[in-house]
């Protein structure tokens, strides 16, 4: 049996690990190596690819920085997820505001020095993403649209550092990111959805806030349709491999989310459809073997 100090620390450790959003992290990162791997450099022996240092940085510098982002979100919502997500938020709140602010500059700090390891650019580069998150997180996600479209944008851009990075700028990489890109900008709206009750007595000025469910509804509706396209491209005009069957199966799943979303109307819904897309989004990740099944099974065996 654990004594009182010892649960302490596990209970502090779990709860920083929420704060982090620890599982996305992994997610984030798993999906950069198989990026690089399958899509960015396919002909590439594994083991370069896997070695490589400064890919490693690259990679090691966007966790630590996204890491410091959660926190600092965290510290800014602190009073709205009481209301939102009060569980989540009690175990948040073991960690002191203070220790997360420390730990904020920490992460932060050796995410840039790591990243000029690389090159001046590289550590400019997440020098400005840091900014970006903190002035999304202290101001524009207050803000309807514009903090849910920078927010999606936040999300991609540590992807856009790794295509830079093996100067990978090839078209259906772009179309790739466009249907990412809306998929995300669709989740953080119905983030607001489910989120309201905080938002309202926190006066952020969201889009359900502003101009109510309905009017939010047709938004995504809209960014969903619109992502049918690059889904439709992909499937239809670019060499994606097996992983066609993946977007096929998206773009069923998607107007099943688009049936569910205007049937919706409590936060039990909401929560639902945030799921939905997670799930494909996080699916896209393991997607991407499907694209050359042979260097797949070449590359394990």
């Amino acid at each position: 049996m654990l004594n009182r100090r010892n649960r302490l620390i596990l209970l502090k450790t779990i709860s920083l690990i929420s704060i982090v959003r620890g599982y996305n992290i992994l997610v984030i990162v798993l999906a950069q190596y198989l990026a690089a791997i399958y899509i960015l450099s396919p002909n590439l022996p594994l083991r370069e690819v896997i070695l490589d240092s400064n890919l490693f940085v690259i990679v090691l510098s966007s966790a630590l920085v996204i890491a410091g982002g959660y926190i600092i979100n965290s510290f800014y919502d602190s009073e709205k997820d009481l209301i939102n997500k009060p569980q989540k938020s009690m175990l948040d709140r073991l960690v002191r505001q203070r220790t997360k602010i420390y730990a904020y500059f920490v992460l932060n700090f050796i995410g840039v020095l790591l990243a000029s390891y690389v090159s001046f650019k590289a550590a400019l580069f997440f020098a400005s993403y840091v900014f970006g998150i903190w002035l999304y997180s202290h101001r524009l996600k207050k803000i309807a649209f514009l903090g849910n479209f920078v927010s999606a944008t936040l999300a991609i851009a540590p992807f856009f550092a790794v295509f830079v990075y093996y100067r990978n700028f090839e078209l259906v990489i772009f179309v790739h990111a466009l249907f990412l890109f809306l998929l995300i900008l669709s989740r953080e709206m119905v983030k607001d959805m489910e989120n309201i009750a905080g938002d309202l007595a926190q006066n952020y000025r969201t889009l359900p806030v502003r101009y109510g469910n309905r009017f939010t509804k047709w938004c995504i509706s809209a960014l969903i349709l619109l992502a049918l396209i690059p889904a439709f491209l992909l499937i239809r005009y670019f060499d994606v491999g097996y992983m066609y069957l993946y977007f096929i199966a998206c773009s069923l799943l998607l107007l099943l989310f688009l049936f569910l979303l205007w049937r919706s109307s409590t936060k039990e819904h909401y929560v639902w459809l945030h799921n939905i897309i997670k799930f494909i989004i996080v699916s896209g990740v393991f997607g991407i073997l499907l694209i050359d099944v042979d260097l797949v099974l070449n590359r394990i065996l």
